[in-house]
């Protein structure tokens, strides 16, 4: 059984308030993003790795990975227009069959357990979901108000998000839609149940600048 991880790595700095991508910005002296391939490197299933990375980035990492001597062994794939798109070309480049994670390159800190734990539950279930239960209050935002949710019934949604290659094709088949804002949509959409595991607090996605900072936290944590 081959197994795979594709790191989608799309997002701008338009919300971190620089104009350095987020997967380029330094985390604990190295950029953000060799943290999560690094992360898939160690992991005990050591899936090999496909970077989807805007064609227009791929000399600048190349000079990044010379620059601080990465040498992990990776696959780089043009990115797409859409993250939708970004995904089907690195499936696109897979041949083989096996089970394969999506990832946020902005999720540096996912764990080891995490990942071996997505992996096994796609091997049985055909998918898997990592997700945590909000611990604020949840509102529903109306045209004249507000309204409360109850939190017990949402889920926070991350990545991996780990599937077996047939069924992520098949559902990679489909157009385009903006409804789907994850590979879980896409495969649910194309008929697949989607079954959800228990994700991590500590698996946060550098969105904002104050995230920077918690996930250098964290690093400086795990690794003692």
């Amino acid at each position: 059984m081959k197994f795979y991880a594709i790191i989608v790595a799309g997002g701008s700095g338009k919300r971190m308030q620089t104009v350095i991508a987020k997967q380029f910005l330094l985390l604990n002296n190295k950029p953000v993003m060799m943290h999560t391939l690094q992360a898939f490197y160690l992991s005990e299933i050591q899936p090999e790795i496909i970077l989807v990375l805007s064609k227009d980035d791929h000399d600048y990492w190349k000079d990044l990975c010379f620059k601080f001597n990465f040498d992990i062994p990776h696959t780089l794939v043009e990115g797409g227009k859409e993250r939708f798109h970004s995904v089907r070309n690195g499936l696109m480049s897979i041949k083989e069959d096996g089970v394969v994670a999506i990832h946020d390159a902005v999720r540096p800190i996912v764990s080891s357990n995490l990942i071996t734990q997505t992996f096994q539950n796609a091997l049985e279930t055909g998918n898997a979901i990592p997700c945590i239960k909000p611990s604020d209050s949840v509102r529903k935002l109306l045209d004249n108000g507000s309204k409360i949710i109850n939190r017990d019934k949402l889920a926070l949604i991350q990545t991996p998000q780990t599937f077996d290659l047939g069924q992520l094709r098949i559902a990679y088949q489909q157009r385009f839609s903006s409804k789907f804002t994850d590979d879980a949509s896409v495969v649910e959409a194309a008929g697949f149940p989607i079954n959800l595991v228990e994700g991590s607090r500590n698996n946060i996605k550098i969105t904002y600048p104050e995230d920077l900072e918690l996930a250098s936290f964290l690093l400086k944590h795990i690794h003692g």
